[in-house]
């Protein structure tokens, strides 16, 4: 027997020995049998086996086991088991010990080798289940162990090695086998024998492991155990102590949370023994297991200290060696860990009434032992309450009012006062009680929670009547308990093991069951909760128990804000989910959807996509089933909606499901909102979303940029000038520095619904939530929001204004900030550190800087009500999201400012200054980041002061307007602290401010800056020398600005351009060539300068000329080498694109650059070795990082980051073309393989046709596919086929471009590649460099050669027996081009040729359409031919022949109308007019020919869409008078149709029939609707009264007699009828509705919807009419609309307004060719437009254009400053003079002695109007481009009296709005002016103001080429204009009939003999020059005969025209020419 001995010696060295080996026992493995599972093992294993067990059964036999296969493993391991069973149903073969241990030891052997035959060394794994392992063991245990003298030592130490594996090799037990081999250990430990013992130990090791991997409820199963191990330690024997020690310490290596613990317990227990050995042994074993678990001794044991601290310290005076042990252990001081452990110790002190120990902790500690209690009060109180034994708890109770009885002396003190005082906390404690996992300790911590209750009521004074049950009292403190709980989870009140915060995340499911639904009151801050711990692994389980109770016990009107963070926070995290967790999952999902999903309404909206989770099928397709209705379009709203959530995984399941919506389940809807000349707004709000989400700042945010830059690549680079990004801005001013109460609580709600609300419902840091929830209380009572609001009963304490103001708090907020009315959190107010300024230059980062001074700024607020309101956001600002402070700091510094603390303005102006010239400082310390979003957040500030200086002053002169009359100089308080912030925007030096935007590419900034500068050296006459300089640098910013149109206009002003001035015109414009030239000079001069060389290879990569590029790349690196980093880019991609890819692998791999370039080349090599890994990983870098420039351009930064868009949608194809070409190698020759490639081809296209349509962009992408399709390991004659269609697509858009090599060199390839129909592009080039002829020659002599001319129109189809890969070329080549394309191009060609006959050119135009029978484009040529050649027959041939080709025309239009959209503006109301024109004549309408004509409109109006026809409506309804009754009726069906089907946008434009003055019109009309209403019972009918009714209302309006002193009336008093008449469906006749849109792509579209669904309503009118103050009284209405939006209108009596319809309605036509093409669509440019509606032919109301002013009260305004008067007794005899003299004489009056007196001043409202800089430059280029579009529109139509009253600016935009068109048709004009007195002499208006606030640039540069690229749009669109007009002829105005009627009269007064006046010649004469100016014919005066003019010559000669002194001289003086 071994003994221990206190002396030391071997003993001690044999346990230090058996504590140093380390067996098997210690490692843990898998739980698997993975080996046997199979029948592959090797067959060893089976020979061993049959060893083992034959020894084991000796002396039986087993032949069996020499099986040959037929038996699978656990089968033969199965069979052995039972054969050993059966065995020892008999006495042991040979008894001798030895016998017995070997027997034990084979077995042991036997079972390792079945469970882990291909390891040695033994480790946990079970064995099949249905393997009987444990009826073996148990027969062999009972012979083995059958207590006779042979059962020695070794063989009780075999046997228990025995159990070891067995239940190492086991997976379940049964029958109580558990219980029984427990006690079977039990009496092994204490077995005499040392080595027993062990053996004992390691079984008992086995057992903890095997229930610890049970799960749950592992210490329950294990207490057992362990009281056996506490009573062994208490055992008097040292031995059985030591061993037992032993196998404590190796429980502890294996053991897991509370086991762990009580493993601790154990050992920490016996540190007070009075043995130096045995408290050696255990700080051994204490150690190791510290060492196992790789944690220093204090974190090791800290979790377990609940258990512990009470344990040592209370034996503190009985057992002091222990607390120094232990302490020494931790490496603490007794005192410290007595101090830090006061929390768990005090309770059970406490609760024990010991006053002795509590004695010696206060003696410990120094402190009282009240002030123990008092610190600690909270957990001391929680045990108390918890304690169970009868009156236990009123004497702890009372023990505690004792001990602080004594340290108050005479006060009387209560326990109901001293439970109030911690009661927060105290219950908190307590509901985390409830998560234990013990029923008990739960039962005892809810019988603790009512013995509170019952104390707190008992308390005396209580006003409150007490809670009749523990969940209304929880409820009164839950916001508190939530808010204590939050705070122990984020480790504020010291750190927690992790056991500990799982029992407190559990203790929220019960907490919320007891308090019901009224939890809904702190739902953010428990989702909030719930959200940070679902990440953390080990409280995942626990997090979604309480997620389930949480959503089960809210009401169903509550669960609603939850669901889609919970679906996106299940969905983001199920991969780490536990089995059981994944079920909780589902429950609650099922609950959300399948129970709660039909009453959540547009919450579960919010549900994100739960597809791709098997486990919940069951609710989605409950979801699927409620989202049904769904259109693709509805989705992908919902989906944007849910991106934009404050919630990162909201945002990231978002765009997830986003990209599955666009790549894979709506691909082609995505593809059709991107397609045509302007895409779908919908792709304006994705494009925002996905920049909002890159963009997004903030920790874990790079999974969101990641997808976010995938769907950007995968939408594609579109066009930026097809679409607005969907922004929103609610930034607001607070104008009255806070003086003002109800602008005060503005923006206190602002801040709570803008800033506060998102960030608090979107964080998972329960801190940071804790500060806006601190910060939002104060504001609701800055807001006197009360709980009275949402309490039921009366309200009374609420007032009114409160009320309202509380109601306009959108609901989401409401929900957010609802249980904010009664919280109670409080701010720890810190003294503020000194601070040293100014601050920017001691902080290093961007963030600290700016969290920095924004603190600091709070401290210096000095208004009241400001200060109550900032004062709350000192710790909010502190947090590592900047966006509070960034909105907070402009409010701070106009506050500050205004209060006129002259020291706080000095630092502030200090502090801005430092940041500025930071961004010049060459020698700068700081960062990129650094300086740049300082100086962008310097920017703000001046923008927020410019801003609110620009409302002041707008409001003063509002003022001063109305009070000119008063003469007092008292300088006001707003001029005071205007004066104060102009001297702060004054002292910035605007050199410094141009130079430092310039320098952090704020170029808007630095332009108005320099602009500025500029200004003020003309007005200081400075010498031109001095503004070359800045005229120079101007060049340069619009270079950056990519605005060339103001680059070019700047040239004009630079009397010597500079080579760098050259090249940068030239880029800037994309003649790439020209620069290419410009540089090589450069070179030429100064050949080793890097910066002239990467100049010179940005051309040639421009050019696609990569041959060139490499060439001179090498050259230049064998001269340089060490310029090599700079070039590597250029090097890679020439290389690249050569198919050089070992250099390109060779320079990648040398490289540590990650340009573009090098990065794309990466991919390349990825997909060239076919490596799916390699090729995703090299993608995901790549995106990394070419999406950076995404991020650095900010949400609105689209254009500025489009290269970057473009390279993430080059790796978007270069993925999409590897997946394809990697399906399509394992087709074979399937057919499917043509399919493929179809899909992909026709994808490919639509995103080439998305993209921005210049070189530059497209021949990039073009080329990259080219570089994918080489590579691509199908390498079939699809892909081939597709390079060389690359090619052409190359070839064709460097035509357009200009670049003729390179579109030659394509052309060359394309061919090369056998591309078909490459001829065709050849030709369309050899045109394009002039040679007509030469081109038709190549064609005609190319589609003979391709044998086009031999195939038959309608060719069969090929035989099924083709080869499949015959199909596919098939298909190819008519995707790619069909032959009728060169059969329309080559009969175009020869139709302007002028060299062939009519009928050949004819029969050319025919083949076109035989062969392809559904072109729309066909069918349009050929009968605009036929049309042509109509026009050019006589007037007799026209009677004849004419017919015939009238009627093959109408056919062919009507084809091309039913096949598609593109021609149809020239097709519908050409065709009208053959149709309509004809049937008059009463001659030809009686014709067989007009007969079939009118055959063939019949069947078109059964065949053709609606809308089609709608696009030509008020031609249409033009026409009613029409004389033919036969027409008629097919008209009167036509406008029957078109009213059917959209009678809400056609009814108005038809009303105006129905109230004709003209009784046929009128008659006809009515007898139209009548029918209508007869034959549509539906809401036809309906809306057809709601018109009649509302017309006729309108029309009283109209005439209602006023009096000359009526200012206002009252609807519902002068019209009631039109006032009770809203509601109405009726839609609002707003321009955008009634405007059709047609389909984007040429389809016939007979399924479209022309208009938007949601077109607002009549929702009410308002009761004021005000009447205007003109001669006729127009009377303003206001509406609003089903939108929420005011709409006003103005009725015009006595007025004609179908020209103003018609004009509108030309203007909308010219807007779709404007947005159609690339150049004014780029330019953006357009005219505003707004809506008409003609009650008859004498009044009608013209939609107010909103947010608009005239331009003369601007300048008036302006004059007035300069104290220039706008007319005197001067001015009226100087023009009386200039209306004397001549021409010149005038103009020389006019320059010298009106203009000197009125300076140009009109710049200056652009900078005061929009003061930030990017509104300034966008406003000014509006202003300059839409002046253009409407001078040239106004200069078409003949448009005059445009007085400074008639044009109108909007204020928001700088968009020109022009109005009153009463002058059109060259009415005013010299030449054909009759009715006034002075005819104007000037094209449009283009006076000196006009001008000047276009900018330095004048009429250069922007505006001229506006003019151009507007006028040369009008002239190619002649026809469909003139289509347009011919309305007017057949509906004359009232002037001409007037006119008709004076001409008559004078007539008769002559006594002159003629024909009645036709109105029609009348119409035609007046349209008449409009048609002469669409061809360019027009002259300036009557001495120069007319001839056509190209359309830049005529602009000149107009710009010229309108800016002549003289002209201007002889104005009209009420025009203002000086203006």
């Amino acid at each position: 027997m071994d003994r221990i001995s206190d002396q030391g010696g071997t003993p001690f060295a044999s346990l230090l020995e058996a504590l140093t080996r380390h067996d098997h026992v210690v490692s843990a493995a898998p739980n698997t049998a993975a080996a046997l599972n199979s029948d592959d093992t090797r067959p060893s294993w089976r020979s061993i086996a049959r060893t083992k067990v034959q020894n084991i059964i000796q002396p039986d036999d087993i032949p069996w086991m020499d099986d040959d296969g037929t038996l699978s493993n656990t089968q033969y391991m199965a069979r052995a088991l039972a054969q050993i069973e059966t065995r020892f149903q008999r006495p042991l073969y040979n008894p001798d010990p030895k016998a017995r241990s070997a027997l034990a030891e084979d077995f042991s052997a036997m079972l390792c080798g079945m469970a882990h035959p291909d390891s040695l060394r033994c480790k946990p794994c079970s064995l099949p289940a249905g393997v009987p392992t444990i009826p073996a063991y148990m027969a062999i245990f009972n012979n083995v162990l059958d207590n006779s003298d042979q059962v020695t030592a070794p063989v009780r130490k075999a046997m228990f090695k025995a159990l070891t594996r067995l239940i190492q090799h086991t997976s379940g037990f049964g029958g109580g086998m558990l219980t029984r081999f427990a006690d079977h250990v039990s009496g092994g430990l204490k077995d005499l024998d040392r080595n027993v013992r062990l053996g004992a130990g390691h079984s008992l090791v086995e057992l903890i492991r095997f229930h610890q991997s049970l799960g749950g409820g592992a210490w329950r199963r294990t207490e057992q155990l362990f009281t056996t191990l506490y009573r062994l330690l208490d055992a008097p024997d040292n031995r059985i102590r030591e061993t037992t020690l032993i196998t404590v310490g190796r429980v502890a290596l294996v053991a897991q949370g509370e086991i762990l613990g009580q493993s601790l317990c154990c050992l920490i227990s016996q540190l007070g023994n009075s043995s130096p050995i045995v408290r050696g042994l255990v700080s051994i074993q204490l150690r190791n297991t510290a060492l196992a678990q790789k944690k220093t001794p204090y974190n090791f044991v800290s979790p377990f200290m609940d258990q512990i601290a009470p344990f040592v310290v209370t034996r503190l005076s009985t057992h002091p060696t222990l607390i120094l042990e232990f302490c020494r252990f931790l490496s603490v001081s007794p005192l410290d860990f007595v101090s830090i452990t006061l929390n768990r110790t005090l309770p059970q002190v406490f609760a024990s009434c010991d006053s002795r120990i509590l004695q010696a902790i206060s003696h410990e500690t120094e402190e009282k032992s009240s002030s123990l209690f008092l610190k600690h009060a909270p957990e001391i109180l929680a045990h108390a309450f918890r304690l169970q034994a009868p009156g236990q708890t009123h004497k702890v109770l009372m023990f505690i009012i004792g001990v602080l009885q004594e340290a108050a002396g005479d006060s009387t003190i209560d326990v109901a006062t001293v439970v109030g005082s911690c009661i927060v906390p105290l219950l908190a404690e307590l509901v985390v009680s409830l998560g234990h996992d013990d029923p008990e300790e739960v039962n005892t911590a809810m019988q603790a929670l009512m013995k509170v209750e019952r104390t707190v009521s008992a308390k005396p004074n209580r006003r409150v009547a007490p809670p009749q049950n523990i969940g209304a009292f929880l409820r009164s403190y839950m916001l508190g308990v939530i808010t204590h709980i939050n705070d122990m989870l984020q480790d504020v009140q010291g750190k927690r093991p992790i056991e500990a915060k799982k029992r407190i995340i559990k203790s929220l499911g019960p907490f919320m069951t007891e308090v019901g639904p009224g939890v809904s009151h702190v739902a953010p801050q428990i989702m909030a909760t719930l959200q940070t711990m679902l990440p953390i692994q080990e409280l995942v389980d626990a997090t979604l128990e309480s997620w389930f109770t949480f959503l089960t016990t809210l009401e169903r009107r509550d669960i609603g804000p939850h669901v889609g963070p919970t679906s996106a926070a299940f969905v983001a995290f199920w991969s780490t989910f536990s089995l059981n967790g994944r079920d909780i999952c589902r429950r609650a999902m099922e609950y959300i959807i399948c129970d709660k999903g039909e009453e959540l309404g547009s919450h579960l909206d919010e549900v994100v996509d739960l597809g791709s989770i098997p486990l919940l099928k069951d609710a989605n397709q409950k979801l699927a089933m409620l989202r049904s209705a769904w259109s693709p379009r509805d989705k992908l709203q919902k989906i944007l909606e849910r991106s934009l959530s404050e919630s990162t995984t909201v945002a990231i399941q978002s765009l997830i499901e986003l990209k599955h919506f666009i790549l894979d389940d709506q691909e082609a809807f995505v593809r059709d909102l991107t397609t045509g000349d302007v895409f779908d707004p919908l792709i304006g709000r994705m494009m925002y979303a996905l920049f909002s989400a890159a963009c997004r700042d903030g920790d874990g945010n790079e999974k969101l940029r990641l997808l976010a830059y995938e769907c950007i690549g995968a939408i594609g680079a579109l066009d930026p000038d097809r679409f607005t990004l969907g922004m929103t801005d609610s930034r607001i001013v607070v104008m009255n520095n806070f003086a003002d109460e109800n602008e005060c609580m503005i923006f206190a709600i602002h801040l709570i619904r803008d800033v506060l609300v998102g960030a608090f419902r979107s964080t998972s840091d329960i801190k940071y939530q804790s500060h806006l929830a601190y910060a939002i209380q104060e504001l609701l009572r800055f807001c006197k929001f009360t709980p009275a609001l949402v309490t039921p009963g009366p309200s009374n304490s609420v007032s009114l204004k409160v009320r309202n103001r509380w109601n306009t708090l959108p609901k989401y907020v409401l929900e957010s900030v609802t249980p904010l009315l009664e919280s109670r959190f409080r701010l720890e107010v810190r003294v503020p550190a000194q601070v040293q300024l100014p601050i920017y230059p001691i902080k290093t980062t961007y963030r600290e800087w700016i969290q920095s001074w924004t603190s600091y700024l709070i401290t210096r607020v000095s208004a009241e009500r400001a200060r109550c309101i900032f004062d709350v956001f000192q710790s909010v600002v502190r947090n590592k999201d900047v966006g509070v402070a960034h909105h907070l700091l402009p409010h701070l510094v106009l506050s500050i400012l205004l209060s006129g603390q002259e020291d706080d303005a000095h630092n502030i102006r200090s502090e801005l200054l430092v940041v500025l010239e930071d961004q010049v400082r060459r020698d700068t310390e700081s960062t990129d980041d650094k300086r740049i979003l300082s100086a962008q957040t310097v920017f703000m500030l001046l923008d927020h002061l410019n801003q609110w200086a620009r409302a002041v002053r707008q409001e003063m002169n509002k003022k001063k307007s109305e009070s000119k009359r008063s003469r007092t100089n008292h300088v006001s308080e707003a001029e005071e602290q205007l004066l104060r912030i102009d001297s702060v925007l004054s002292s910035i030096d605007q050199g410094l401010m141009a130079q430092a935007a310039l320098q952090c590419k704020a170029y808007a900034r630095s332009l108005m800056n320099f602009e500025q500068q500029v200004v003020m050296l003309k007005e200081n006459d400075s010498s031109s020398s001095q503004l070359q300089g800045h005229y120079e640098r101007l060049h340069e910013i619009y270079a950056h600005l990519d605005e060339p149109d103001g680059m070019e206009g700047i040239s004009t002003l630079i009397l010597s351009p500079s080579l760098e001035h050259q090249i940068r015109e030239h880029e800037s414009t994309g003649r790439w060539t020209s620069a290419q030239s410009c540089w090589e000079v450069r070179l030429q001069q100064s050949p080793d300068k890097l910066e002239f060389h990467l100049g010179l290879l940005r051309c040639l990569r421009n050019l696609g000329h990569y041959d060139t590029l490499r060439t001179h790349v090498k050259g230049v690196l064998t001269r340089n080498p060490e310029w090599e980093p700079q070039l590597v880019g250029y090097q890679v991609e020439s290389e690249s694109m050569v198919g050089n890819w070992e250099e390109v692998a060779t320079l990648v791999e040398k490289t540590n650059m990650q340009t573009s370039a090098i990065l794309l080349a990466q991919v390349l090599l990825a997909l060239r070795t076919g490596d799916a890994s390699a090729i995703s990983e090299s993608l995901a870098a790549a995106r990394k990082t070419l999406g950076g420039p995404v991020v650095a351009s900010g949400a609105k930064g689209y254009r500025r980051s489009y290269d970057s868009v473009l390279d993430l949608h080059l790796l978007h194809e270069l993925e999409i073309i590897e997946k394809t070409a990697s399906f399509c190698s394992g087709l074979g020759h399937s057919p499917e393989r043509g399919e493929i490639y179809q899909r992909l081809s026709h994808r490919l296209d639509a995103r080439l046709d998305s993209t921005f349509p210049a070189f530059r962009t497209r021949e990039p992408i073009l080329s990259m596919r080219r570089t994918a399709f080489a590579l691509s390991r199908a390498g079939d004659d699809n892909f081939r086929l597709a390079i060389g269609q690359s090619w052409l697509a190359s070839a064709k858009i460097a035509r357009k471009a200009g670049y003729w090599q390179t579109a030659y060199s394509a052309v060359l390839q394309g061919r090369q590649s056998n591309a078909p129909f490459s001829f065709m592009e050849s030709a369309k080039l050899i045109k394009a460099s002039g040679e007509h002829l030469r081109a038709l020659q190549d064609l005609d002599n190319s589609m003979k050669m391709s044998g086009i001319f031999d195939e038959q129109p309608n060719e069969q189809p090929r035989d099924a027996a083709d080869s499949s890969r015959d199909a596919i070329d098939d298909i190819l080549k008519a995707k790619v081009s069909l032959p009728h394309r060169a059969h329309l191009l080559r009969a175009r060609w020869m139709n302007e040729s002028d060299r062939f006959e009519a009928t050949v050119v004819l029969r050319a135009f025919q083949c076109p359409v035989e062969i392809q029978q559904k072109w729309e484009n066909g069918y349009y040529h050929l009968g605009k031919f036929q049309d042509d050649c109509f026009k050019a027959l006589s007037s007799k041939d026209k009677l004849g022949r004419g017919m015939k080709m009238n009627l093959q025309t109408v056919r062919c239009f009507i084809k091309a109308i039913k096949h598609g959209t593109k021609y149809i503006y020239q097709t519908v109301p050409r065709l009208l007019t053959i149709w309509l024109d004809i049937g008059e004549n009463p001659t030809l309408a009686s014709t067989d020919m007009y007969r079939r004509i009118n055959q063939e409109v019949a069947r078109a109006l059964k065949s053709v869409p609606v809308y089609k026809w709608y696009i030509a409506f008020p031609q249409i309804v033009s026409r009613v008078g029409h004389t033919n009754n036969e027409v008629y009726d097919l008209l009167s069906q036509l406008v029957s149709m078109v009213i059917s089907e959209y009678p809400r946008q056609a009814l108005w434009l038809f009303v105006s029939v129905v109230k004709s003055t003209k009784a046929q019109r009128s008659q006809r009309g009515k007898l139209i609707l009548d029918k209508l209403r007869a034959h549509n019972v539906n809401e036809v009918s309906t809306l057809i009264g709601y018109s009649l009714r509302m017309t006729e209302e309108l029309l009283g309006l109209c005439d209602h007699p006023i009096r000359d002193e009526k200012k206002m009336l009252a609807m519902s008093k002068d019209f009631p009828g039109l006032y009770r008449l809203a509601p109405s469906l009726l839609m609002i006749p707003l321009q955008e509705s009634l405007t059709a849109s047609l389909p984007p792509s040429s389809s016939s579209g007979a399924i479209h919807p022309p208009f938007p669904l949601d077109a607002p309503t009549f929702l009410r009118f308002h009761d004021e009419v005000e009447v205007m103050r003109s001669l006729a009284k127009p009377r303003k209405i206001t509406i609003t609309g089903s939108d929420g939006q005011t709409y006003m209108f103005l009725g015009k009596p006595k007025d004609d307004l179908r020209k103003d319809a018609r004009l509108m309605e030309f203007n909308g036509i010219i807007n779709k060719l404007l947005k159609s093409n690339s150049d004014s669509r780029r330019r953006q440019l357009h005219i505003r437009t707004y809506g008409v509606v003609t009650l008859n032919e004498e009044c009608g109301f013209i939609q107010w254009v909103p947010n608009t002013t005239p331009v003369r009260p601007i300048l008036l305004s302006g004059y007035e400053r300069r104290k220039a008067k706008h007319w005197s007794p001067e001015m009226s005899s100087l023009f009386a003079k200039i209306k004397e003299v001549a021409d010149k004489d005038a103009a020389h009056i006019f320059v010298n002695q009106v203009l000197p007196s009125f300076p140009p001043i009109f710049h200056e409202w652009f900078t005061e109007t929009f003061p930030e800089p990017s509104a300034w430059l966008s406003s000014r280029l509006s202003y300059s481009r839409t002046a253009a579009v409407m001078s040239m529109i106004g200069f078409i139509l003949g448009l005059g009296d445009r007085h400074c009253e008639n044009i109108l600016l909007d204020i928001n935009t700088g968009d020109v709005v022009h109005v009153d068109f009463n002058c059109l048709f060259e009415k005013a004009s010299q030449f054909r002016g009759k009715t006034l007195e002075t005819p104007e002499r000037v094209p449009f208006r283009l006076t000196q103001n006009i001008v000047d606030g276009l900018g330095v640039t004048g009429v250069e540069g922007v505006f001229r080429i506006a003019c151009e690229v507007t006028l040369q749009l009008l002239r190619d669109n002649k026809d469909i204009l003139m289509s347009v007009l011919d309305a007017f002829v057949h509906d004359p105005l009232v002037e001409w009939e007037d006119e008709k009627r004076k001409l008559e009269r004078e007539a008769q007064r002559r006594n002159v003999v003629r024909s009645s006046v036709d109105l029609r010649e009348l119409a035609k004469h007046a349209l008449q020059p409009i048609e002469k100016k669409l061809n360019g014919i027009y002259t300036t005066s009557r001495e120069r005969p007319e001839k056509e003019t190209s359309t830049s010559n005529l602009v000149q000669m107009l710009i010229q025209e309108a800016t002549s002194s003289a002209n201007l001289a002889k104005m009209y003086p009420g025009w203002a020419p000086w203006h």
